[in-house]
């Protein structure tokens, strides 16, 4: 008889927790960034500015008359706060993959067997794919959106999909449940990075003009889109990030049909969440086609997010309201 470590599985709970008050923390340390770096690009503007109004001369020392004194790069208020708030998003999901590890051994199988599982190991792989791909300044403004739906998702499956440590069904009882769940999780982790960078670019791409220079409204709202990364930038990670998780989510396609050979007698029998995931493969196909396409690459944004919003669909929607095979999550 399966027997589960009750206190372990208390420690799972508590680091999970601790994990999402310091994804929170990490939030709250790059959206000061974000709000600060407009700031200080424009106090170098405006110097600059004063330097070319006086006529560009350089600035000399009472020491040495006449000589420049370049101290180096300097690192600005803003940029340190960025990187700590970086370093506090590797910190915390160091303890969240320990939350995981933990629950797993507390009860003897794989992690990921019911939903509260499932979103937590999606969330693990959403923050792994943004510490990888955002490491640099250019990016790390992207991983304030990322950690909005992270936190967003963690506390729905704290509060709503909470099960309490313990065996799985019979059902649930294989190898395939290892393989197939665990790759489809971070696949979907790492699509929600993927998304949000093309919602980003989408607001980016509006009011920034071919030379670089954006005209945004006046106010919170322009100053945020100036703080973006370039358009460019954007694109480039919502691509490099698709072409990461694909690969991923076919592979989770293809073990779960040889799962349901294993389990059900046939490979494929268009049950909602086989259909949805279908879908979702194809929109993506479509995003990768129209990426590498000139003609159809404006298109490519939407229908990323269009994806996205079907793999959001069927992980909520078809689990909770459309009956089929797939009622493991429920």
């Amino acid at each position: 008889m399966e027997t589960t470590n009750t206190t372990l599985a208390g420690y799972a709970e508590t680091m999970f927790l601790s994990a999402t008050a310091i994804y929170a923390v990490a939030l709250i340390l790059l959206v000061v960034e974000l709000a600060t770096t407009r700031v200080s690009a424009t106090t170098a503007r405006d110097r600059k500015r004063e330097l070319v109004a006086a006529g560009g001369a350089p600035i000399a020392t009472e020491s040495a008359p006449g000589i420049v004194v370049d101290d180096g790069p300097r690192v600005s208020r803003s940029e340190r706060i960025g990187r700590m708030g970086y370093a506090v998003v590797i910190a915390g999901l160091l303890l969240h993959v320990a939350s995981i590890v933990s629950r797993g051994i507390a009860t003897g199988r794989m992690p990921w067997g019911n939903m509260y599982e499932f979103v937590t190991i999606t969330c693990a792989g959403a923050v792994l794919a943004a510490v990888v791909m955002l490491r640099k300044s250019e990016t790390r403004p992207i991983l304030v959106f990322v950690l909005v739906p992270v936190l967003m998702l963690m506390f729905v499956a704290e509060s709503v999909l909470y099960t309490t440590a313990g065996p799985v069904v019979p059902a649930l009882k294989s190898y395939w449940l290892a393989i197939h769940v665990s790759i489809v999780s971070v696949g979907s982790g790492i699509f929600l990075v993927s998304g949000v960078a093309s919602l980003l670019y989408l607001l980016k791409r509006k009011y920034e003009l071919p030379d670089g220079t954006v005209e945004a409204p006046s106010g919170p709202f322009g100053r945020l889109v100036e703080a973006l990364p370039s358009a460019q930038v954007l694109d480039r990670v919502a691509y490099g990030t698709v072409i990461v998780a694909f690969p991923l989510f076919s592979a989770g396609v293809i073990c779960g049909a040889i799962w349901a050979e294993a389990a059900w007698g046939r490979p494929w029998g268009w049950d909602p969440k086989e259909t949805v995931s279908f879908v979702s493969w194809v929109i993506y196909a479509a995003y990768l086609h129209a990426r590498a396409t000139a003609v159809w690459r404006k298109a490519a944004p939407y229908l990323n997010l269009l994806g996205f919003a079907t793999m959001v669909f069927n992980l909520f929607f078809i689990n909770y309201v459309v009956s089929g095979l797939h009622s493991y999550a429920g």
